[in-house]
């Protein structure tokens, strides 16, 4: 009995800490059709900006950089939203303002410097 107890509990734990993960890094994974709201996608901007720095993708610098602009615009599939971030400090003028693009339902699709 005191056996089956234990694993129950080691079963439920290991379960419940492998969901925490995954809420972590799926917050802004979206299924269905459903359009996301500025707001969403904003937030979503906002924690892929995090994980680009953290991956080393861009400089440490833009944690600090607040958001510039939010846009729906016509993307290759359809609907896209653009949020962007801008560096009046940067040194290097091309890599001044950071594009993110999100799928219309609030996927993250990329980012880049150069806004195509």
């Amino acid at each position: 009995m005191k056996k089956i107890l234990m694993v129950t509990i080691i079963t439920a734990a290991s379960l419940s800490a492998t969901m925490v993960l995954a809420d972590e890094r799926s917050g802004c994974h979206f299924h269905g059709n459903t359009a996301a709201t500025s707001e969403t996608v904003a937030s979503c901007a906002h924690q892929r900006k995090g994980i680009l720095i953290k991956n080393g993708k861009i400089a440490k610098s833009w944690l600090s950089v607040p958001q510039d602009n939010i846009e729906q615009v016509d993307g290759k599939k359809g609907k896209e939203w653009v949020v962007t971030f801008k560096d009046p400090n940067a040194k290097d003028k091309t890599k001044e303002t950071l594009h993110v693009y999100f799928t219309a339902t609030g996927n993250f699709i990329a980012a880049n410097f150069t806004g195509k």
